[in-house]
C-alpha cells in the first residue's frame, strides 16, 4: 500500500502499470477499487488511483468543499506522476476533475467526466440525505442508493451485496463531509471556461446523474465529446466495463502523453 501525507492525514493510492500519467479519482461512497474491471482493458498507461479523503483506506479531513478535494489531487500529481496527467472522474471525482482543471490547467492534460456533471442535485436534497446518515447511518440509505447506482440487471447479480458493502462501510463523517461538498458546488462558470480535451460519458439508466445532465455540463466545454452507455447505471466502469472502456481508450491513446 501506498500513502501520500497530506495535512489532513494519510491518503491510500496505488500506481500500477507503465506509461503516460492517468489519475483515476472515485465516486462517493466508493474505493479506488471502482476501477479494478477496466485497468486491464486501457493498457500502456500508469494508472494512479486513489482514496479521496474519508473514503477506502484515507484517513477523514476537514470538510473542505470541492476544491479541497482538488488541492489533495493536485498534491497526489506532483507527488507522484512526474507531471501533467489525463484525469478521469465518475461522480463526484468528476466534479474533483473540473475543479482541478479550473484551479490548476498545469497539471491536466484532458478530461474524462463519467457520469457526472458542473451541479449535481439540490442542496435541499443533499441536505435530506446527510440527515439520513446521521439518523440512521449509511445503511439507512443503502437501498436507494443502489438503485440510483445500477440497473435492474446488475441488481439481479451477486455481485449487488458487495457493491452495497462497499458503501456501507464507508466512514459516515466522510460520506456526509464529500455529500455537502457536492450540495454546495456549481462549477457551472467555471468548467464553461476549460478549454481541453474533454470525453463525457453517460448512463441510459442513471438515476443520479441522468445522461441530460452529462450532456449538459458537456454542452459548456467546446469540443467536448459525449456518449452514453446503454444499459448502464451510475457506475459503467462496473455494470459494463468492456463499453466503458472502447470509449476511454482511444481518448487516452490520443492524449496521454
Amino acid at each position: 500500500m501506498q500513502v501520500l501525507n497530506c495535512p489532513w492525514g494519510a491518503m491510500h493510492y496505488q500506481v500500477q502499470g507503465d506509461g503516460p500519467a492517468v489519475v483515476f479519482a472515485n465516486s462517493l461512497g466508493t474505493d479506488l477499487r471502482l476501477w479494478d474491471a477496466v485497468l486491464p482493458l486501457l493498457p500502456g498507461i500508469r494508472a494512479i488511483r486513489f482514496d479521496k479523503r474519508g473514503h477506502g483506506l484515507s484517513s477523514c479531513g476537514p470538510q473542505d468543499g470541492i476544491d479541497g478535494f482538488a488541492d489533495d489531487a493536485a498534491a497526489l500529481i506532483e507527488a507522484v506522476a512526474g507531471g501533467p496527467v489525463v484525469f478521469v472522474g465518475l461522480s463526484i471525482g468528476g466534479m474533483i476533475g473540473q475543479a482541478l482543471a479550473s484551479r490548476r490547467p498545469d497539471l491536466v492534460r484532458a478530461l474524462v467526466l463519467s457520469n457526472t456533471a458542473a451541479k449535481m442535485g439540490t442542496p435541499e436534497a443533499w441536505a435530506a440525505r446527510i440527515a439520513a446518515v446521521r439518523a440512521g447511518g449509511i445503511e439507512s440509505i443503502g437501498d436507494a442508493v443502489m438503485e440510483r447506482w445500477f440497473a435492474p440487471t446488475f441488481r439481479a447479480k451477486p455481485a449487488l451485496a458487495l457493491w452495497r458493502n462497499m458503501l456501507t462501510r464507508t466512514d459516515a463523517g466522510g460520506y456526509t463531509a464529500a455529500c455537502a461538498a457536492i450540495a454546495e458546488a456549481d462549477l457551472t462558470a467555471a468548467t464553461a471556461q476549460l478549454r481541453l480535451p474533454v470525453l463525457a460519458i453517460a448512463g441510459d439508466q442513471d438515476g443520479a446523474s441522468p445522461p441530460d445532465l452529462v450532456r449538459g455540463t458537456a454542452v459548456l466545454i467546446p469540443g467536448a465529446a459525449f456518449h452514453v452507455i446503454p444499459g448502464a447505471g451510475h457506475l459503467p466502469c462496473v455494470e459494463t466495463p468492456a463499453a466503458w472502456a472502447a470509449l476511454v481508450a482511444p481518448f487516452l491513446k490520443e492524449h496521454a502523453k
